[in-house]
Protein backbone atom coordinates (compact mmCIF):
# COMPACT_ATOMS: atom_id res chain seq x y z
CA UNK A 1 0.00 0.00 0.00
CA UNK A 2 1.52 3.41 -0.49
CA UNK A 3 1.57 6.17 2.17
CA UNK A 4 0.40 9.83 1.96
CA UNK A 5 1.08 12.65 4.28
CA UNK A 6 -0.79 14.96 5.30
CA UNK A 7 -0.16 17.68 7.19
CA UNK A 8 -2.85 19.80 8.96
CA UNK A 9 -2.14 23.08 9.63
CA UNK A 10 -3.88 24.74 13.26
CA UNK A 11 -5.40 27.82 11.58
CA UNK A 12 -7.34 25.21 8.78
CA UNK A 13 -7.86 22.49 11.41
CA UNK A 14 -11.24 24.12 13.78
CA UNK A 15 -12.42 25.16 9.93
CA UNK A 16 -12.44 21.43 8.55
CA UNK A 17 -15.80 19.98 7.79
CA UNK A 18 -16.86 16.47 8.20
CA UNK A 19 -16.63 15.41 4.24
CA UNK A 20 -12.53 16.05 4.72
CA UNK A 21 -12.35 13.25 7.28
CA UNK A 22 -14.06 11.03 5.40
CA UNK A 23 -12.15 11.51 2.39
CA UNK A 24 -9.10 10.44 4.25
CA UNK A 25 -11.31 7.31 5.34
CA UNK A 26 -12.04 6.86 1.40
CA UNK A 27 -8.76 7.04 0.74
CA UNK A 28 -7.81 4.36 2.71
CA UNK A 29 -10.65 2.31 2.09
CA UNK A 30 -11.53 2.89 -1.92
CA UNK A 31 -8.10 3.91 -3.38
CA UNK A 32 -5.94 1.94 -1.25
CA UNK A 33 -3.61 5.00 -0.37
CA UNK A 34 -2.42 4.90 3.70
CA UNK A 35 -2.90 8.29 4.95
CA UNK A 36 -0.18 9.31 7.69
CA UNK A 37 -1.47 12.99 9.04
CA UNK A 38 0.97 15.29 11.02
CA UNK A 39 -0.73 18.38 12.22
CA UNK A 40 -0.04 22.01 13.77
CA UNK A 41 -2.09 24.10 16.49
CA UNK A 42 -0.92 27.33 16.40
CA UNK A 43 -3.44 29.62 17.24
CA UNK A 44 -4.98 27.36 19.58
CA UNK A 45 -1.24 27.26 21.16
CA UNK A 46 -1.11 31.12 21.10
CA UNK A 47 -4.84 31.46 22.82
CA UNK A 48 -3.84 29.24 25.80
CA UNK A 49 -0.36 31.69 26.08
CA UNK A 50 -2.17 34.49 26.13
CA UNK A 51 -4.90 33.43 29.02
CA UNK A 52 -2.08 31.86 31.07
CA UNK A 53 0.37 35.36 30.10
CA UNK A 54 2.97 33.74 29.00
CA UNK A 55 5.01 35.89 26.74
CA UNK A 56 4.99 34.11 22.83
CA UNK A 57 6.71 35.64 19.63
CA UNK A 58 7.79 34.35 16.62
CA UNK A 59 10.75 34.06 13.59
CA UNK A 60 10.14 33.49 10.40
CA UNK A 61 7.20 31.92 10.67
CA UNK A 62 8.71 29.81 13.75
CA UNK A 63 7.38 29.92 17.43
CA UNK A 64 10.40 31.09 19.55
CA UNK A 65 9.86 28.27 22.54
CA UNK A 66 11.02 28.57 26.26
CA UNK A 67 10.27 26.04 28.56
CA UNK A 68 7.13 27.38 29.92
CA UNK A 69 5.84 27.64 25.83
CA UNK A 70 6.77 24.45 25.28
CA UNK A 71 4.92 22.61 28.63
CA UNK A 72 1.89 24.53 26.88
CA UNK A 73 3.03 23.46 23.33
CA UNK A 74 2.73 19.15 24.28
CA UNK A 75 -0.55 19.90 26.37
CA UNK A 76 -2.37 21.67 23.17
CA UNK A 77 -0.59 19.58 20.45
CA UNK A 78 -0.07 16.17 22.05
CA UNK A 79 -3.77 16.55 24.21
CA UNK A 80 -6.45 18.66 22.64
CA UNK A 81 -5.78 19.16 19.14
CA UNK A 82 -4.55 15.33 18.46
CA UNK A 83 -7.10 13.39 20.28
CA UNK A 84 -9.63 15.54 18.06
CA UNK A 85 -8.38 14.41 15.13
CA UNK A 86 -8.57 10.77 16.07
CA UNK A 87 -12.43 11.39 16.78
CA UNK A 88 -12.93 12.79 13.94
CA UNK A 89 -11.62 10.02 11.84
CA UNK A 90 -13.23 7.49 14.19
CA UNK A 91 -16.81 9.57 13.37
CA UNK A 92 -16.00 9.42 9.95
CA UNK A 93 -15.94 5.38 9.63
CA UNK A 94 -11.81 5.22 10.30
CA UNK A 95 -9.89 3.51 12.55
CA UNK A 96 -7.00 6.06 14.19
CA UNK A 97 -3.70 6.02 16.61
CA UNK A 98 -2.74 9.19 18.12
CA UNK A 99 1.15 9.96 18.52
CA UNK A 100 3.26 12.69 19.64
CA UNK A 101 6.69 12.39 18.02
CA UNK A 102 8.03 11.63 22.06
CA UNK A 103 5.94 8.32 21.58
CA UNK A 104 8.09 5.52 21.27
CA UNK A 105 11.05 7.71 19.96
CA UNK A 106 9.02 8.42 16.66
CA UNK A 107 10.50 11.53 15.81
CA UNK A 108 14.28 12.17 17.30
CA UNK A 109 15.77 15.40 16.88
CA UNK A 110 18.54 17.81 17.50
CA UNK A 111 18.69 21.79 18.55
CA UNK A 112 18.46 23.99 15.45
CA UNK A 113 21.58 25.97 14.19
CA UNK A 114 19.40 28.98 15.20
CA UNK A 115 18.57 28.05 19.03
CA UNK A 116 19.97 31.34 20.52
CA UNK A 117 17.47 32.82 18.77
CA UNK A 118 14.53 30.14 18.87
CA UNK A 119 14.81 27.95 21.90
CA UNK A 120 13.50 24.14 21.85
CA UNK A 121 13.20 24.29 18.07
CA UNK A 122 14.60 21.56 16.82
CA UNK A 123 14.79 19.78 14.03
CA UNK A 124 14.29 16.06 12.59
CA UNK A 125 17.42 13.59 12.88
CA UNK A 126 15.22 9.90 12.44
CA UNK A 127 11.85 8.85 11.71
CA UNK A 128 10.87 5.63 13.42
CA UNK A 129 9.46 4.00 9.99
CA UNK A 130 9.43 0.70 11.82
CA UNK A 131 6.67 1.72 14.15
CA UNK A 132 4.84 3.62 11.34
CA UNK A 133 4.61 0.23 9.71
CA UNK A 134 3.63 -1.67 12.29
CA UNK A 135 0.59 0.68 13.61
CA UNK A 136 -0.80 1.42 9.49
CA UNK A 137 -0.18 -2.60 9.13
CA UNK A 138 -2.89 -2.58 11.49
CA UNK A 139 -5.08 -0.70 9.41
CA UNK A 140 -4.95 2.21 11.54
CA UNK A 141 -4.45 5.99 10.33
CA UNK A 142 -1.49 7.67 12.48
CA UNK A 143 -1.94 11.46 13.55
CA UNK A 144 1.19 12.74 14.87
CA UNK A 145 2.11 15.78 16.89
CA UNK A 146 5.22 17.42 16.51
CA UNK A 147 6.91 16.84 19.47
CA UNK A 148 9.77 15.49 19.38
CA UNK A 149 12.71 12.94 21.41
CA UNK A 150 15.87 14.74 21.69
CA UNK A 151 19.10 13.37 23.80
CA UNK A 152 18.59 13.59 28.14
CA UNK A 153 14.58 13.21 28.14
CA UNK A 154 14.75 16.99 26.36
CA UNK A 155 11.92 17.25 24.09
CA UNK A 156 11.88 19.75 20.83
CA UNK A 157 8.91 21.77 19.36
CA UNK A 158 8.99 21.24 15.79
CA UNK A 159 7.31 22.95 13.02
CA UNK A 160 4.69 21.14 11.86
CA UNK A 161 5.42 21.60 8.17
CA UNK A 162 9.26 20.52 8.98
CA UNK A 163 7.97 17.44 11.11
CA UNK A 164 5.35 16.23 7.95
CA UNK A 165 8.12 17.13 5.48
CA UNK A 166 10.83 14.51 7.47
CA UNK A 167 8.00 11.87 8.15
CA UNK A 168 6.92 12.33 4.07
CA UNK A 169 10.82 11.72 2.93
CA UNK A 170 10.77 8.90 5.55
CA UNK A 171 8.10 7.26 4.04
CA UNK A 172 9.25 8.15 0.20
CA UNK A 173 5.58 9.30 0.35
CA UNK A 174 3.75 12.52 -1.36
CA UNK A 175 3.59 15.14 1.37
CA UNK A 176 0.05 17.03 0.79
CA UNK A 177 -0.01 20.52 2.72
CA UNK A 178 -3.62 21.31 4.11
CA UNK A 179 -4.61 25.16 4.73
CA UNK A 180 -6.85 27.30 4.65
CA UNK A 181 -5.80 29.30 1.37
CA UNK A 182 -6.21 27.85 -2.33
CA UNK A 183 -2.37 27.43 -2.52
CA UNK A 184 0.49 29.97 -3.09
CA UNK A 185 -0.94 33.24 -4.49
CA UNK A 186 0.16 35.90 -6.41
CA UNK A 187 -2.26 38.95 -6.99
CA UNK A 188 -4.94 36.78 -5.27
CA UNK A 189 -4.42 34.00 -7.93
CA UNK A 190 -3.05 30.40 -7.52
CA UNK A 191 0.07 29.67 -8.74
CA UNK A 192 -0.51 26.12 -10.17
CA UNK A 193 3.36 25.40 -10.16
CA UNK A 194 6.60 26.96 -8.50
CA UNK A 195 10.08 25.49 -8.69
CA UNK A 196 13.01 25.43 -6.16
CA UNK A 197 14.35 29.32 -7.52
CA UNK A 198 11.16 30.67 -7.96
CA UNK A 199 10.38 30.01 -4.14
CA UNK A 200 13.53 31.61 -3.28
CA UNK A 201 13.05 34.79 -5.36
CA UNK A 202 9.37 35.31 -3.91
CA UNK A 203 10.83 35.29 0.20
CA UNK A 204 13.53 37.13 -1.39
CA UNK A 205 10.56 39.89 -2.67
CA UNK A 206 8.21 39.62 0.36
CA UNK A 207 5.91 37.89 -1.79
CA UNK A 208 6.06 34.53 0.49
CA UNK A 209 6.22 35.63 3.97
CA UNK A 210 5.38 34.63 7.72
CA UNK A 211 3.94 31.20 8.04
CA UNK A 212 4.28 30.28 4.53
CA UNK A 213 8.11 30.33 4.12
CA UNK A 214 8.65 27.20 6.15
CA UNK A 215 5.47 25.25 3.98
CA UNK A 216 7.31 25.85 1.40
CA UNK A 217 10.86 25.75 2.16
CA UNK A 218 9.27 22.03 3.67
CA UNK A 219 8.27 21.37 0.40
CA UNK A 220 11.59 22.28 -1.52
CA UNK A 221 13.49 19.99 1.14
CA UNK A 222 11.25 17.41 0.45
CA UNK A 223 11.90 17.36 -3.31
CA UNK A 224 15.40 17.74 -2.88
CA UNK A 225 15.24 14.14 -0.87
CA UNK A 226 13.60 12.31 -3.50
CA UNK A 227 9.83 13.24 -2.19
CA UNK A 228 8.38 13.21 -6.54
CA UNK A 229 4.78 15.09 -5.30
CA UNK A 230 4.62 17.73 -2.64
CA UNK A 231 1.14 20.16 -2.81
CA UNK A 232 -0.25 23.21 -0.54
CA UNK A 233 -3.84 23.21 -1.06
CA UNK A 234 -7.03 24.23 0.50
CA UNK A 235 -8.84 21.78 2.70
CA UNK A 236 -12.29 23.48 2.48
CA UNK A 237 -12.53 22.82 -1.22
CA UNK A 238 -14.74 19.83 -1.81
CA UNK A 239 -13.24 16.37 -2.46
CA UNK A 240 -9.57 18.25 -2.69
CA UNK A 241 -8.31 15.34 -0.62
CA UNK A 242 -9.99 12.56 -3.50
CA UNK A 243 -8.95 15.04 -6.28
CA UNK A 244 -5.37 15.46 -5.03
CA UNK A 245 -5.34 11.15 -4.98
CA UNK A 246 -6.76 10.45 -8.52
CA UNK A 247 -4.14 12.99 -10.04
CA UNK A 248 -6.33 16.13 -10.73
CA UNK A 249 -4.57 19.78 -10.35
CA UNK A 250 -5.69 21.56 -6.85
CA UNK A 251 -3.66 24.15 -5.25
CA UNK A 252 0.11 24.77 -5.70
CA UNK A 253 2.75 21.54 -7.04
CA UNK A 254 6.22 22.22 -6.32
CA UNK A 255 9.34 21.35 -8.78
CA UNK A 256 12.58 21.30 -8.34
CA UNK A 257 13.61 22.98 -12.00
CA UNK A 258 11.60 25.33 -14.01
CA UNK A 259 10.49 23.42 -17.62
CA UNK A 260 11.20 26.08 -20.10
CA UNK A 261 8.12 25.19 -22.37
CA UNK A 262 5.84 26.31 -19.41
CA UNK A 263 8.09 29.34 -19.21
CA UNK A 264 6.06 32.90 -19.05
CA UNK A 265 7.29 36.32 -18.35
CA UNK A 266 8.86 36.45 -14.69
CA UNK A 267 9.23 32.87 -14.04
CA UNK A 268 6.10 32.58 -11.92
CA UNK A 269 3.17 30.38 -13.24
Amino acid sequence: MAYVVIKCGGSILPQLPKTFYENIVTIKKAYHVQPVIVHGGGPMVSSLLEKLNIATSFVDGMRVTTEDVLDVVEMVLSGSINKQIVRNIHVSGGDAVGLSGVDGRLLEAQPLQDQQRLGFVGEIKTVNTKMLTEITAQQQIPVISPIAAGQSGQRWNINADLAAGAVAKALHAPLYMVTNVAGVLQNDSVISRLDAQDVEMMIESGQIHGGMIPKVRAAISCLQQGIKRVVIFNGLEQDSLIKLTVGKQVGTSFTLQREPANLQQGGIR
